[in-house]
């Protein structure tokens, strides 16, 4: 008796890294394997959600098959609480116009599937906890170093949510030494971790573009000053195996050894000896190099359809 070859599925998992300044787009089967990508300008919503849906659209239509499921992962503030009204919603953001924007909504509406909705790093931190440098762990915490600066938590191999998703860049800083007086570019705390330490505050303390400064000009010292502040602050509240720090900031690849120097000297000794004599396995670069937004949001649209963690080849 002749057995039937198991039906393959050969329907299509869209995934969204929603930025500020662009949406990168891709298709995906339903293995992991990226088919196509395109990226668009942030531009209005209307205008944005309008590119996105197209692809995907014409992304399937040339693949004469659908959408299973789409995962998103949207800067914010967004509402991660499903029981919330406006969960999937972009809420109160400084980016103009975008504020109340039904992101999740729009989709699952153009395509009726089931859409998995986290932040943008978030979906970062997932990506690295399927395929990259937190592959094994299962408490880790990803830091994306651009514009503005957020971190995915992951406890127990899930991605940490409160009241509302965390805020790290927002946390309180010591100042780096009685001469800073930089006052800090962010709008509510002055100066915050990413009043202190983002691109957008490097270029504003400093007045040019962070990928433009020499090595050994002084705003690396105080980056790393504040960057190791943090990591003494997420080590001491969370105990993670691993602190990986991504973003276009963190492309200045002197920072990773500065950083650690000073953290060792921050901790003053107080913490476990598999963190103090193994510190470029502690703090470290991500290991998907730009992917794992798109790479985390993958994986989260199959956890809507039961399926979760593949190897994706991108």
């Amino acid at each position: 008796m002749q057995l039937e070859s198991p039906q393959i599925d050969k329907r299509l998992l869209g995934a969204i890294e929603a930025g500020g300044t662009k949406f990168n787009c891709a298709v995906a089967d339903m293995q992991g394997k990226v088919l196509a990508q395109a990226a668009f300008p942030t531009t209005t919503p209307a205008e944005t959600l309008a590119l996105a849906r197209n692809f995907f659209s014409d992304a399937a239509r040339a693949r004469d098959t659908s959408l299973a499921a789409m995962g998103i992962a949207s800067f914010g503030p967004v509402e991660l609480d499903r029981g919330a009204p406006n969960y999937g919603f972009i809420t109160k953001t400084p980016k103009a116009g975008w504020s109340n924007t039904d992101i999740c909504g729009y989709f699952r509406t153009a395509f009726n599937v089931p859409v998995a909705f986290e932040t943008d790093v978030n979906g970062a931190a997932w990506g690295e906890l399927v395929a990259g440098a937190a592959r094994d762990c299962s408490n880790f915490i990803y830091v994306t170093v651009g514009t503005g600066i957020g971190a995915g938590i992951v406890v127990n191999g899930k991605l940490l949510q409160g009241v509302t998703h965390p805020e790290v860049g927002h946390m309180l800083m010591p100042r780096a030494s009685l001469q800073d007086d930089y006052q800090g570019c962010c709008p509510f705390h002055k100066g915050c971790l990413e009043g202190l330490a983002s691109g957008t505050a490097i270029n504003k303390r400093w007045g040019i573009n962070g990928k433009d400064l020499p090595d050994d000009h002084a705003a690396w010292d105080y980056e790393a000053h504040y960057l190791a502040t943090m990591c003494v602050n997420l080590t001491q509240c969370f105990a993670p195996q691993k602190i990986i720090l991504g973003g276009g900031v963190m492309d200045k690849k002197l920072l990773f050894p500065l950083v650690r120097s000073k953290f060792l000297e921050l901790i003053n000794g107080y913490a476990p000896e598999s963190i103090l004599t193994r510190m470029d396995q502690y703090i470290l670069p991500t290991g998907l190099d730009g992917k794992a937004g798109i790479v985390g949001a993958i994986d989260l649209a199959l956890m809507e359809l039961g399926t979760a963690q593949v190897s994706h080849s991108l």
